[in-house]
């Protein structure tokens, strides 16, 4: 058995926490843009379910101005279960969460939530307290200010927590390009973290496809002429 690395994120000991990722919420966003960040929870959501990793989700007063939790991610991680919760603030004050997470009888907690000062910063401080590792994504969290969010990740960094970015949880639950399911992953990376990556792929099939039937454009013809001349 290989030697478990405390500093990273073990996908068989890992659950991800989505807290509060609601659509009056996500209005006093100003720390990163709203479609950026719902790409990045929707990301965690897909990868989730590749994963098979446990999921919880919760919304602070949905029938209230907070509004409901946004729609994608139970729509891309259906085994997502949301709990949810009394009007407590902190979502680790709902027995119902604490108990659902403590059933999975894992230690590794990934957790988001808007807006990251109070959604992700207070179950995190709570989840430390209570003996449980966590990852706290940030690009995954959104703020009312990126002072509040800097401020933030300084405390639950000196409580104990790991700040981490999406693209580092896909690839560390990832784990390996060695499984059947790699290239779903890699369609989440383009559809929602590094569209960039789309290119890099587009130019590595293409080459492929000329190792297997040949060059499209005809270069040799043209040099052939040139040679005439």
């Amino acid at each position: 058995m290989p030697e478990v690395n405390k500093w990273m994120i073990d996908p068989n000991d890992a659950v991800l926490l989505l807290v509060d990722h609601q659509s009056g919420l996500f209005q006093l966003v100003r720390d990163i843009d709203q479609p950026t960040l719902r790409h990045h929870v929707c990301a965690l959501a897909k990868v989730s379910h590749l994963a098979k990793i446990p999921t919880f989700t919760t919304a602070s007063v949905p029938d209230g101005p907070n509004g409901p939790l946004i729609p994608e991610i139970h729509q891309y991680c259906p085994e997502a279960v949301y709990i949810p919760r009394t009007g407590q603030i902190n979502a680790w004050d709902n027995p119902k969460w604490v108990e659902a997470i403590a059933k999975t009888k894992r230690k590794t907690l990934l957790i988001a939530g808007t807006l990251t000062s109070v959604c992700m910063a207070f179950p995190t401080l709570s989840a430390l307290t209570a003996g449980y590792k966590v990852f706290c994504i940030i690009d995954a969290s959104g703020n009312w200010s990126k002072m509040a969010t800097d401020v933030t990740i300084a405390r639950v960094t000196q409580a104990g927590a790991m700040p981490i970015d999406t693209y580092a949880v896909l690839a560390e639950l990832m784990s390996t390009w060695n499984r059947s399911d790699a290239m779903d992953f890699a369609q989440v990376m383009v559809d929602h973290i590094v569209p960039p990556y789309r290119a890099l792929m587009e130019s590595y099939d293409k080459a492929q496809n000329v190792q297997k039937v040949g060059h499209e454009t005809k270069l040799e013809l043209l040099q052939t002429a040139q040679a005439k001349k």
